[in-house]
Formats: C-alpha cells, structure tokens, sequence
C-alpha cells in the first residue's frame, strides 16, 4: 500500500500519520536507503573525528612517516609530501566540506524560498522586480561570481559559504514561485480571502506548507552541488590554508606533485569521497522527491 493510499489510523494526528507513511515509503525505497547510509556514515565519521585525530595527526611539522609513501601496514591509504597519513587526513577534512555544504545549502534555500514565496505571492510590481533580479543572477557565470566574492571578502569559510549562497538560490527561487503560483490558484486560497485573510496569513498558513516539500527536494539536491562549489573553491586556493577539507587536500596534492610522482593514492581518496557524498545527497533527494510526487514513479 503506498503512502497516498495508506488508511488514516482513528485517534491518530494527521500529521503524525503522515510522517509515518513518509518514513516507511521511504524504507522502501532500496537506492534512498543507501543514499541514508552513506550519510549517516560520513556525518558520524565528521563528528568523531576530534575525539581520536589529535593536532599532530594533521600537523605538517610534527608528521614522523615516510615521505608520499604508498598504502603499506599503519597507512592504508598512504601518506602525503610531509608524511602525514591520508586516511587521517581524508576522515578530518569531511568536517569542513559537509558543514560548508550544508550551511551554504540552508542559506541558499532560505533566500531563495522567501524571494520566490514572495515573487509568487506579490505578482504586480514587487514579485516582477524579484524576479528581474534573480534573470539578472541567473544570467551571471557562478563560479567566476563565486571566485570574486571569496577573493573581496577574503579566505575561510565564510567567505566560501557566502559566494555558494549568492550564486545559487536561483534554482529555488523559480520553483518556489512556480509552486506558489499553482497554489494560489486553487478555490481555497479564494476562500480564505474572502474570509478575511491577510497576505502574511496566506503565505504563512496556506502557501507554505504546500510547499515545503518541494523546498525540501530542493534542499537535498542543492547540498549536493554545495560540496561540489566548496571543494572547487578550496581547490582553488580560496579556503582556509589552515584547514583540512577534502579541496584542499587536492589542491596540495597538485602543487606538491603528487600527480609528476605517480601518487595516486594522495590525489585518489578525496576525489572518491566527494563522489560518494554527492551521489549519497542525490540518492536521497530523489528518493524524497519520488514519495511526495507518486507521479514520477514508474513501474
């Protein structure tokens, strides 16, 4: 039975109900769970991190193993230039490239839900110079965008988790002033006006949680293209030098001449890993975006 078809138990919420038939439609679906353990396994790995990779794990001056060796017994991954272990490094450098990711992710999918709410809601002059700006973002290269922002607002995280904001909030903008616009269009909303309803109740109360789900889809597969940005950035130089994230390690992979020396296993591992973490986030949006749209499910 699936989730749109499921009986509504008696005494049970609505609500309750239904993140009940969500959780298990979404058990069913064999690609989504693996997508959910592929999170779960690299979110707990980012968060354990600390408790056993000390500073001298990463530290370039305090490494004692040999110098950009190949897997081999107390290194399965190898080691880097300085002779740091890259299994180390490659578990610790998560941490920054997931919370960057997701920060820059709830950022971009809060600006761009309230510019497109807002766009949909108010189509006169107001919702037509929202969406005036967002062609003029759209129009605009992102990673060039991107690589200027980082630049004048200086290295770091902070400054990376701004310029993927920035260039990125276009996409659920247009779907969520496409969405509110189909919302708005049916006789309840018609309803609620006549009944007295203000703009902010109507947004609030009725919009909004029609569309949350797609604000959700959005977000699943928007944290995807978030790591991605932010390894780009860090690759390029634009991070924190201090810092251990997955960009960086291939950045000093190629300016160390790992490539000129052979060493796969320096350059290999965070390229896998960032594979692996955006397939997992897509996996797991199109999993969430085939339960809350039965439509898109073929047999």
């Amino acid at each position: 039975m699936s989730a749109a078809t499921t009986v509504v138990r008696a005494g049970t919420p609505p609500r309750t109900q239904a993140l009940r038939n969500f959780a298990t439609a979404y058990l069913r679906n064999r690609w989504g769970m693996v997508g959910l353990v592929v999170l779960v396994a690299f979110t707990t790995m980012a968060l354990t991190a600390p408790l056993w990779i000390t500073d001298d794990d990463l530290s370039a001056a305090a490494a004692t193993g040999p110098l950009l060796a190949p897997p081999q017994a107390g290194y399965p991954l190898g080691t880097d230039q300085p002779g740091r272990s890259v299994l180390l490094l490659l578990i610790y450098g998560s941490r920054p490239s997931l919370a960057i990711g997701v920060i820059a992710t709830v950022a971009t999918v809060v600006i761009g839900a309230a510019i497109g709410l807002i766009a949909g809601h108010y189509q006169g002059v107001a919702g037509n110079i929202l969406m005036r700006v967002t062609d003029w973002f759209i129009a605009l290269p992102g990673l060039p965008l991107a690589i200027s922002l980082s630049v004048v607002l200086g290295q770091g995280p902070v400054s990376i988790t701004v310029a993927i904001a920035v260039t990125s909030w276009t996409g659920a903008a247009r779907l969520v002033r496409a969405q509110t616009l189909a919302v708005e269009a049916r006789p309840y909303i018609e309803r609620a006006r006549a009944l007295g309803a203000g703009n902010t109740q109507i947004m609030a109360r009725h919009v909004l949680p029609n569309v949350m789900p797609l604000i959700l889809v959005s977000s699943t597969l928007t944290v995807a293209g978030a790591i991605l940005s932010e390894t780009t950035l860090t690759f390029l130089g634009l991070g924190d030098p201090t810092d251990v994230s997955w960009g960086s390690m291939i950045n000093q992979a190629f300016t160390q001449g790992a490539i000129t020396a052979g060493a796969w296993w320096y350059v290999l591992p965070p390229g896998l890993a960032i594979i692996v973490v955006v397939l997992g986030f897509t996996l797991v949006g199109r999993a969430v975006e085939a339960i809350l749209n039965p439509r898109m499910v073929t047999r």
